[in-house]
C-alpha cells in the first residue's frame, strides 16, 4: 500500500518526479534510457528508481543487461491522478526530446 506521505515526499525530489513523469509519458523506461534523458550518472538514476521501487511506486523487470522500469499498475487512483495533473502542469518536452535522440534505445529495438 503506499501511504501518502511516501508518494509526496518522492515527488518532492526533481531527479524522481522527472523518472516519474518520464515513466508515465513512455510507460517503460530502461536504465539507460534515464541516463540519458535526464542528463545523470547511472548511480544516481539507480538510486533513485531503488527508492521507487521500495515505495511501490514503480516496479522493474530485468531483460538479460537491461532493467525496465514502470509506473505500478497497482497504483492508487489518487496517485495515478496527481502524475497526470502533474504532468500536464509540467513541461516534460525537454526530456523526451533528449531521449528521443538516444542511439540504439534497447526499448525500440526490444519491442
Amino acid at each position: 500500500m503506499i501511504i501518502p506521505e511516501q508518494f509526496f515526499r518522492a515527488l518532492s525530489d526533481s531527479t524522481r518526479l522527472r523518472c516519474l513523469l518520464l515513466l508515465l509519458s513512455e510507460q517503460q523506461v530502461c536504465v539507460c534510457e534515464f541516463v540519458h534523458a535526464l542528463d545523470l550518472s547511472q548511480p544516481r538514476v539507480s538510486r533513485h528508481l531503488g527508492q521507487l521501487r521500495d515505495m511501490g511506486i514503480v516496479i522493474d523487470e530485468r531483460r538479460g543487461q537491461w532493467v525496465y522500469y514502470r509506473l505500478n499498475p497497482a497504483l492508487p487512483r489518487w496517485a495515478m491522478e496527481t502524475l497526470e495533473a502533474v504532468f500536464q502542469a509540467e513541461a516534460v518536452r525537454d526530456i523526451r526530446q533528449r531521449l528521443a535522440t538516444m542511439p540504439n534505445r534497447p526499448s525500440i529495438s526490444c519491442s
